[in-house]
């Protein structure tokens, strides 16, 4: 689904210190390291590379979905993204401004800005308190009256489809797990956020209620003039929702594009296995071999140049001796880190014009 700039630009905003036209979003280099400690001494023997120089743009009021296979690094962007971890390195810049750098935006300011939806909707609710009150938190945390904060709460319930007065009061026990999300949602509505991040926030639904949340989400995103960052496993649910896609493989973006770009017409091999692992409707249909061979790398010690070589059907010497840049663009370019998408990379089913 490309992105209509025409109903996608978000309205003058007092926080919009940029302009419609400005990223909402900027991430260069992002960079997180988990430690390994062995020994009696608790050293660090090593590191898994979870988020490993990753780069994109945000535009306001657009959905970025993101995909890869599990272990792909999708959830750990999510939370550097929240502030919840502190990245190794790299820029994280909202809206002009450097998040947590002096002259920048705080890191609070930025949550004020920023919410986010996860997976599991029972987990994220407190058990003790009436689901009005967990919507209410946030806003009483930052200084809201109670009495307001609990109206707020009540309308935002409503926004999401509850009705205040039969669920208002309920615990989260007494609700569905498509009701708990929904609760999760005007959570994150509370603050009046610009950015919702959607980290597998539909995964655990039935399909009859995922498709109710989905449409929620679409309905608030034009309502609110959100912008999200929507990650997930499900390729269908993500080309469904996103106006742009990014695919992950090992800490690294291998291809970014529009959805219909890259569901479509596909640039990288790894993109393409993904796309082809997708279950068939028709079973005269049946992929009987494995789109692609072979377990991920480890992130402790990835590959030598492209980190899909070692799966990848169309591999050649250059593959491990030189890692493939994704290349540059504008916010809408279609970019894949693959020397088959390089002219001068020397592969022989490179392509023969260079990429704009």
């Amino acid at each position: 689904m490309p992105m209509d700039t025409s109903t996608t630009l978000a309205p003058i905003d007092a926080r919009d210190r940029g302009g419609p036209r400005q990223p909402l979003l900027i991430v260069r280099n992002l960079r997180k390291h988990f430690p390994i400690r062995s020994g009696v001494l608790g050293r660090v023997s090593a590191h898994v590379r979870a988020v490993d120089g990753v780069s994109f743009t945000v535009m306001k009021g657009e959905t970025l979905g993101i995909v890869g296979e599990s272990g792909c690094g999708k959830s750990t962007v999510a939370r550097l993204l929240m502030r919840l971890l502190k990245p190794d390195g790299g820029e994280h810049i909202f809206d002009g401004e450097a998040v947590g750098e002096a002259g920048g935006i705080s890191v609070a300011e930025m949550r004020r800005q920023v919410q986010m939806v996860f997976q599991d909707s029972a987990s994220s609710l407190n058990p003790r308190m009436p689901v009005q009150g967990s919507v209410a938190f946030g806003p009483i945390a930052f200084g809201t009256p109670r009495d307001r904060a609990l109206a707020q709460a009540r309308q935002l319930l409503a926004k999401v489809g509850l009705d205040p007065v039969l669920y208002g009061g309920r615990y989260p026990h007494e609700l569905s797990g498509g009701q708990k999300q929904r609760v999760n949602v005007a959570r994150a509505l509370a603050l009046d956020p610009r950015m919702v991040i959607l980290d597998e926030a539909v995964s655990a639904l039935d399909k009859s209620i995922e498709a109710q949340v989905l449409n929620l989400l679409q309905a608030l995103r034009r309502e609110l003039q959100l912008t999200y960052v929507f990650i997930s496993h499900d390729l269908s649910v993500v080309r469904w929702i996103s106006d742009r896609v990014m695919v992950m493989y090992l800490g690294e973006v291998v291809e970014i594009g529009p959805s219909n770009a890259i569901y479509e017409t596909p640039k990288h091999p790894y993109t393409r296995a993904l796309l082809a692992s997708r279950p068939a409707l028709d079973p005269d249909n049946r992929r009987l071999e494995a789109p692609v061979s072979g377990d991920p790398p480890s992130p402790i010690n990835p590959p030598s140049g492209c980190r899909f070589h070692t799966r990848c059907p169309f591999a050649e010497p250059v593959c491990s001796a030189r890692a493939p840049a994704l290349g540059e663009g504008d916010v809408m370019a279609h970019l894949a880190a693959c020397h088959m998408q390089d002219a001068a990379s020397g592969h022989s089913k490179a392509v023969r014009e260079i990429r704009h």
